[in-house]
């Protein structure tokens, strides 16, 4: 194994690291938001300085790589993706902090019917898993995979667009609930985006792997196998 190799298995397995702190995060919050515990919230919000410090130190390891070792081909595309991906991976981490601030900023457990009506629970549960599938997708650099995450996500985006007739409805009814279904409502926004997120790291995977760039094309383009 060249000294390149080694750089680029320590640069693998630090965005992993990464990556498995992030989903703990987003995990974190979806157990704090549906159990209403505000301690676990403050810890999810403690931690997101190490999301912090990990990001810090991938980027200027991505920088020395470019650097020192003037990588090429797939090693090339590799630490562009790695350094890519770390970014989105730290705005995951924002977002699951954001979650946990509303829950602590939440007065009462929320009400089981607003849970009900807008998904949100699902949605989380749907959003922890595409960010674990993402995961899976490049330590097993399946470009199948990948792909799946562009259909998925369409559930999350399908559940924001209905959030604001939801939210809306409820209010109407429940006029001594807004502070919770206004945080209900940021917190939709916020989980749609991590499915954004995950959709830019999918993007990655597939041109590291593929040497081929999606951002420009089409949502039923992007869901099909290059030629």
């Amino acid at each position: 194994m060249t000294h390149l190799d080694t750089e680029l298995q320590q640069l693998k397995t630090e965005i992993v690291a990464m990556w498995n702190l992030v989903i703990a995060q987003l995990q974190k919050t979806h157990e704090a938001f549906v159990t209403n515990d505000k301690d676990l919230a403050r810890e999810v919000v403690s931690i997101e300085k190490r999301v912090n410090a990990l990001e810090l130190t991938i980027d200027r390891d991505c920088e020395n790589m470019f650097a020192l070792f003037n990588p090429v081909a797939i090693d090339l595309r590799f630490v562009l993706a790695v350094l890519k991906i770390n970014n989105n991976l730290e705005r995951t981490g924002d977002i699951a902090e954001g979650i946990a601030k509303f829950i602590i900023d939440t007065q009462n457990v929320f009400d089981p019917a607003l849970l009900e009506l807008t998904q949100i629970v699902e949605m989380h549960k749907q959003a922890n898993e595409i960010l674990q599938d993402v995961l899976n997708a490049f330590e097993k650099e399946d470009t199948r995979l990948a792909r799946t995450i562009f259909k998925r996500d369409e559930f999350l985006d399908d559940i924001n667009r209905k959030a604001n007739t939801v939210i809306a409805n409820y209010i109407r009814s429940n006029p001594d609930k807004v502070e919770q279904a206004l945080h209900i409502l940021s917190t939709i926004r916020k989980l749609e985006r991590v499915g954004d997120q995950a959709k830019n790291i999918a993007e990655e995977i597939i041109f590291y792997i593929e040497a081929k760039v999606l951002k420009h094309r089409s949502k039923a383009e992007k869901s099909r196998p290059l030629e």
